[in-house]
Formats: structure tokens, C-alpha cells, sequence
């Protein structure tokens, strides 16, 4: 049975969400909050959670400067820990990191192999590594060693780096607009054959987000946030593969002309009845349950399901609201 989690709001906040019966939280990065410290928040506010990052900037550390983070974390919260980790947009690691990001599933896949080096090395060995974009040959004196597992996901959308995922990772932190479609025919079928090509276990951490805007007092209003939420995403060319295998590209076309006259409406009303059915959970209690219950258990990852509060023109308290309905009507299930 699938775990419920939920973006990070506090200690206060999260002690409200586990009377609910949430049992894991995330974190991630921006230019307000850095994901291990409020990792290291996490560790220090809760027990019995699974807490972890959903997901970490890779590119903006170094292999090193992650390891450290999360061998001084483990120390603290121990195998309650993941740590998901995603490239960025290209864009972003080259204007605000100032580093390079070209070749990103093949430079995340290195990435997370010198992470581990440093995590598993024993005490006197010397960690090291030779690849495309990481070269490592750290000689650690200190007896501060010791291996240290952790479960890494990969924030992975399209094939390459669903297939780079099932290579190197422990598994996958699925994106708000998973459908069950998508998961199926997409996240678990490149995984899996991946996994095998490289002679790993084909079994996949399916961590995930899932759009949930829960309001019986203005259901409509969830609703209209919904399509706000699917219509913004929708604004960047990296799904065209996932729009595409779904047929919503005239519904994508005028969502992204919308988007350039910034008309927040024209875009909402863009995403169509089906569109929103396939991707989010909405509207009152009740109805929520019944679209949770509908996608069955291959239409959310089985694993840990974050809920999402739409966030694109969506005020912190209105997304409270969400957060707090929509554990009401789904801890409870």
C-alpha cells in the first residue's frame, strides 16, 4: 500500500501531518531554502518518518559536498533517509550555479557514483573515481569512514534519463503529471529494461508527486487551481514526449499561447476535462476519494505519494489549505 508523504512546512506542521497519517516528507532546493539544511530540519523534528530530498539541485555540489551532507545526516536520522536528486534546468545550472549541465543523464549518472564512492569507502581506502566529467583520488587520512547506504532516486521524465535511472539509481521521484499511462508504459517499462541490461535488480523506489487541491467549501475553486497548476507545467517543451503519447497537443498549443500573453485564465480553461481527470486529485472530500481509489494501485507509485498542493498562483495559506484537506480526506482511506 502506498505510502502518503508531503512537501516540508515545519516541525508544528508536520506533527499535524503524521496525526493524519502522512509517514514521509520531502524537501528540495531554491534560492530561499537549501535541501539539507532542511533535510537536517527533518532529522532533528521527526521519528519514524522517511525524509529525503524530492529533489536536490545535483549539479550545484560537488560529489563530495553531498556525501558529507548525507553522512553527517545518517548519522542522525539513519535509514529513514532518501535522497532524490535531479539535474535542473540547463539554463538554471549555467546562469545562477555558473556550472556546466550538457550531457545531464550521463553527468548526473557519474555524479551519483562518486556520491557513493565517498559513501562506501572503509576507513584507509582511497576514494576514487575516472569518468566523462568526474575525476576523484581523495587520499581521507581521518578514520571518519565507514559505508553508509542510502536509497537514490532520480526527479527522471523522459527515456534517457528513465534509462540512466535504471543504470545507476535506486529509483524514481515521478513528476506531478504522471499518469497512469505514463508510469506503465514509460517510467517502469525504461527502469526495468535498463536495470537488466546492467545486470541490477529491476525493482524501482517509486516515489512521486501527485497534484491535489481538496476544498469542499469551493470545490470549483480547487478545481480551477488544478488546471492552473497542469497548465503551467505543460508551458515547457520537455513533455512533449508526455504530451504527445497522450494526444493533448492542441490542448498544449493553446495553453503555451496563453502562457506568452501571460493570461493565467485561458491557460486554465486550455486543460481539458480528461487532462485533468488523468492527472490530478480535486475538488471536494469525497471526490478526491473516489479519484484516489480510481487510480488503483499502477496509477500512483507505489512507494511513497507526495502530496501536491498546487503552487502556480496559489497563496502559502491557500496551499496550507490543500495540504491540510487533502490529508483529511486521504490519511484517513
Amino acid at each position: 500500500m502506498v505510502s502518503l508523504g508531503i512537501p516540508w512546512q515545519g516541525p508544528k506542521f508536520a506533527t499535524e501531518a503524521t496525526s493524519t497519517g502522512v509517514e514521509a516528507f520531502c524537501t528540495g532546493d531554491f534560492v530561499d531554502h537549501e535541501a539539507y539544511v532542511s533535510l537536517a530540519e527533518m532529522a532533528l523534528s521527526t521519528s519514524d518518518a522517511r525524509i529525503g530530498t524530492a529533489i536536490a539541485y545535483a549539479f550545484s555540489r560537488s560529489p563530495f559536498a553531498h556525501a558529507a551532507a548525507i553522512r553527517q545526516l545518517h548519522k542522525r536520522a539513519g535509514d529513514r533517509i532518501f535522497i532524490g536528486l535531479g539535474t535542473g534546468a540547463y539554463s538554471i545550472n549555467r546562469d545562477w550555479f555558473g556550472v556546466e549541465a550538457d550531457r545531464p543523464a550521463t553527468r548526473l549518472g557519474e555524479c551519483i557514483d562518486v556520491i557513493r564512492a565517498y559513501l562506501t569507502a572503509e576507513n584507509g581506502e582511497t576514494v576514487s573515481y575516472s569518468g566523462t566529467f568526474y575525476d576523484v583520488n581523495a587520499r581521507i587520512g581521518a578514520p571518519v569512514l565507514g559505508r553508509v547506504d542510502v536509497p537514490f532516486l532520480v526527479g527522471a521524465f523522459n527515456g534517457g534519463m528513465l534509462r540512466m535511472a535504471g543504470r545507476k539509481a535506486d529509483g524514481v521521484v515521478g513528476h506531478g503529471l504522471f499518469t497512469r499511462r505514463w508510469w506503465n508504459d514509460v517510467v517502469r517499462s525504461e527502469f526495468a529494461t535498463a536495470a537488466q541490461k546492467a545486470g541490477r535488480s529491476q525493482e524501482m523506489l517509486e516515489y512521486g508527486w501527485v497534484v491535489t487541491a481538496v476544498d469542499d467549501d469551493d470545490p470549483d475553486r480547487a478545481a480551477l487551481d488544478a488546471r492552473r497548476m497542469i497548465a503551467f507545467y505543460l508551458t515547457v517543451a520537455t513533455y512533449d514526449p508526455f504530451v504527445d503519447a497522450h494526444g493533448w497537443q492542441e490542448e498544449t498549443s493553446r495553453i503555451r499561447a496563453a502562457f506568452k500573453q501571460r493570461d493565467s485564465d485561458a491557460m486554465a480553461t486550455a486543460v481539458s476535462d480528461r487532462m485533468l481527470d488523468e492527472i490530478a486529485v480535486y475538488g471536494t472530500t469525497e471526490q478526491a476519494r473516489q479519484m484516489w481509489a480510481a487510480k488503483g494501485p499502477d496509477g500512483l507509485p507505489k512507494d511513497v505519494a507526495f502530496l501536491a498542493p498546487p503552487s502556480y498562483l496559489v497563496s502559502d495559506r491557500r496551499k496550507q489549505e490543500y495540504a491540510r484537506a487533502a490529508m483529511r480526506a486521504l490519511g484517513q482511506e
